[in-house]
């Protein structure tokens, strides 16, 4: 198999590590809301990979490319190279293919789904499997055209995503002994998918019912929803009383000064977060929100990272932490303001001024115009803007918000008409994403289908878009198992996950036997 190696992986490895976001957390400024990315797991390093009969096998990191078409629904335009990375390290003949896009991201850094460091290398493992990692149309260096102008992300579409599925599925020729005769109906097949790429399988079933034999949505963005402002909700339950306390003073606070017209009280608050520069409030109180995404970076195995750095600047004083109350408005107004300047916008922001790090209404700005491929921010706002939405908002008047009201979902569709310029001059008024579409096209919430299992994480800011989300009550079935641990994103698509919290662990082993079940159900077919 030597002849399947590529050279091209290590350049498109050295590629992947020149990212196109300018925050730590993968964003393209530091004012637009966080993807439902996710994680990255990357692949073991040393030694060889040898499948199960002894041969030695091509790296985990190497390349391959496959001849995607452009547009599923006129296939005379032409085809483009989508990278894909496989291993049959585990396989023996009759085993599934399980496939995996990582969904919104370069690909390259997630090889490690190829292993079993992952749930989809747990279940190549146990079945005897291949496993896929399969880049997202428009992501990485998957493209169509050079570049991602407006004229280009016309083919950009959760639908082609979709297609580019079932084409792969059925046309590859995988870099494997019998690579040509795994098709789906030869072969079962098993498509994984966390956070949008989670949604993107449930999709998928809807959209493909009969195209495979199983499938494992983990942190699944089932619904599309504008005014997302449920992102907040489970760091709201889950974060520390006395630091949810605090935080819910000061946004207060804040939105109460920044609507009095008081200009002394305004530019007072400017100055504790070194802002003064920053014409614009929303941009001012809706940078805070950036002390609070860092929640979607915990796992269980993480530890605790910035967020609780940040909780712990404002309850910790003089060695004593706070009660469930907090310390109050003055002191957390101040502490806040002091973590911010001193420690927080360095990390967030390194040397850019703040203008340019969290000021959002310069249409001119490179963050806006940058048409470059890998650029994944902007092909994922394509889709924000389109058909999901996912705007991070506060919450409404009368529930607790640990973020400002100021922002709203037309700050986001002002973005929108400043990415893409040329979608919108006609429109009239702000871009709104047709979300109502999208949930009738692939069900949201109330997808129904079988083989289909479906995991959540009490802690996962996306659950509220997910079907574990506050008050949907759906109900498991065999055929569409709904799991839940005390995980936050996609918690359980990483082994490690599962040795140190057992509820994730309980999900994994659920998940293997369910699935295998299914597997063993398969019967070859025609395609």
């Amino acid at each position: 198999m030597a002849h399947l190696w590529k050279l091209a992986s290590v350049l498109a490895l050295a590629l992947a590590t020149v990212a196109d976001a300018k925050t730590r957390d993968g964003r393209v400024h530091a004012n637009i809301a966080r993807r439902p990315s996710v994680p990255a797991v990357p692949a073991p390093e040393g030694g060889p990979v040898v499948s199960r009969n002894g041969t030695q096998l091509p790296p985990y990191n190497t390349t391959y490319y496959f001849d995607q078409l452009i547009d599923h629904t006129n296939p005379s335009l032409g085809t483009f190279k989508q990278r894909y990375w496989h291993t049959y390290e585990f396989y023996e003949k009759g085993g599934p293919i399980v496939l995996n896009t990582p969904g919104e991201a370069n690909a390259a850094p997630y090889t490690g789904y190829l292993t079993n460091r992952t749930i989809d290398g747990q279940l190549a493992q146990e079945l005897n499997g291949a496993a896929i990692v399969l880049e997202h149309r428009y992501y990485g260096l998957s493209n169509p055209f050079p570049d991602l102008s407006v004229k280009s992300l016309k083919y950009h579409t959760i639908q082609q995503a979709i297609d580019d599925l079932e084409y792969f599925a059925k046309n590859v020729v995988l870099p494997q002994p019998d690579g040509d005769a795994v098709k789906p109906g030869q072969a079962p097949w098993i498509l994984i998918g966390g956070s949008y790429a989670g949604a993107l399988t449930s999709f998928t079933m809807v959209n493909k019912p009969d195209l495979f034999q199983a499938a494992y949505s983990s942190s699944g963005v089932v619904e599309s929803i504008v005014d997302y402002w449920g992102y907040f909700q489970p760091i709201l339950e889950y974060m520390p009383k006395n630091c949810s306390s605090d935080v819910q003073a000061v946004i207060a606070h804040i939105d109460s000064v920044f609507t009095s017209r008081n200009e002394k009280e305004i530019n007072a608050i400017k100055e504790l977060f070194n802002m003064t520069a920053l014409t614009h409030l929303d941009d001012v109180a809706g940078a805070l929100r950036n002390n609070l995404w860092d929640w979607q970076s915990l796992s269980p195995s993480s530890g605790g990272g910035l967020f609780f750095e940040f909780c712990d600047a404002l309850e910790v004083k003089n060695g004593v932490s706070a009660g469930p109350r907090g310390w109050g408005l003055q002191h957390a107004l101040q502490a806040w303001g002091s973590y911010w300047t001193n420690t927080y916008y360095n990390t967030l922001c390194g040397d850019e001024d703040v203008v340019t790090c969290l000021g959002t209404y310069d249409p001119t700005q490179d963050v806006w115009t940058d048409e470059s491929i890998d650029n994944a921010g902007r092909s994922w706002e394509w889709i924000v803007c389109n058909e999901v939405g996912f705007f991070q908002e506060g919450a409404p008047k009368g529930h607790p918000t640990i973020v400002t009201r100021l922002v709203q979902p037309e700050y986001d569709e002002r973005q929108c008409t400043y990415f893409f310029p040329e979608a919108y001059k006609d429109l009239g008024h702000l871009p709104v994403p047709n979300v109502d579409a999208t949930n009738k096209a692939y069900n949201g919430w109330f997808v129904k289908e079988n083989h289909l299992f479906f995991a959540n994480g009490h802690r996962d800011p996306w659950r509220e878009a997910t079907l574990a989300a506050d008050g949907t009550h759906f109900q498991s079935t065999p055929g569409q198992p709904l799991t839940i641990s005390d995980g936050f994103h996609c918690s359980d698509l990483i082994t490690a996950n599962g040795n140190v919290d057992p509820t994730v662990k309980a999900v994994q082993q659920q998940a293997l036997k369910t699935i295998k079940g299914w597997i063993e159900e398969w019967k070859p077919s025609k395609q």
